[in-house]
């Protein structure tokens, strides 16, 4: 086989490659799960019980043109805290199933997302170390019903399982909801450009250590 032979079956290796996951996690607070397709249309089914998260999760799917369904029930009564940080810890755990050992992907993502007056920027690196700088300064305690402290805390959930390197800047922006839904938008196409295929990769690891 001629290197260029080789390399069109690499990438179309790499390319047929199923990027779909389902995992479910089940603590004595919540009861999650979560199914993803990372090569999907934008299609999203989310039903968390917090409307407003379920909000932002169509954000990360129509944007991210990733297929998504969560379902999550949990003790909402006593606040949303325990049902969003454990959707965004199952939705991590989905994304790096998905990704397997991450061969052939772009890695890296930004996005520099407008809502109206809000400006967000998000950089992000699927490198297998998580870490997450988070600079929104989001003017208001709530959104609707949501506790917009949540929003970090969803952010840190993922960011750790599915060990990412996340970067979240506000430029601009007075309005809450306008503040958080750029972000989220933000982040979708940062992530839909890190977990592109890479043609050019031929299916290695993007990474000079050879691995993530």
């Amino acid at each position: 086989m001629q290197i260029s032979d080789r390399q069109t079956t690499l990438n179309n290796h790499s390319l047929n490659k199923d990027r779909t996951a389902s995992v479910s996690r089940t603590t004595g607070e919540t009861d999650v799960q979560v199914e993803l397709n990372l090569d999907g249309t934008g299609k999203c089914n989310a039903d968390t019980g917090i409307p407003f998260l379920d909000h932002m999760l169509n954000q990360i799917s129509a944007h991210g043109l990733i297929d998504l369904n969560v379902k999550a029930t949990g003790d909402i009564e006593i606040d949303d805290h325990h049902t969003n940080e454990d959707v965004g810890i199952t939705l991590g755990m989905a994304i790096a199933k998905a990704l397997g050992d991450r061969q052939g992907i772009v890695r890296f993502g930004h996005f520099v997302a407008p809502l109206d007056e809000a400006l967000v920027q998000i950089a992000l690196d699927f490198s297998g170390r998580p870490h997450l700088s988070y600079g929104l300064e989001i003017p208001t305690q709530r959104v609707g019903t949501y506790d917009t402290q949540l929003v970090r805390e969803f952010f840190v959930a993922v960011v750790n399982h599915a060990q990412m390197t996340l970067h979240i800047r506000q430029l601009d922006g007075i309005n809450s909801h306008h503040i958080i839904e750029a972000t989220f938008k933000a982040f979708a196409r940062a992530m839909r450009m890190a977990t592109a295929i890479d043609p050019r990769r031929a299916g290695n690891i993007p990474s000079s250590k050879g691995v993530l």
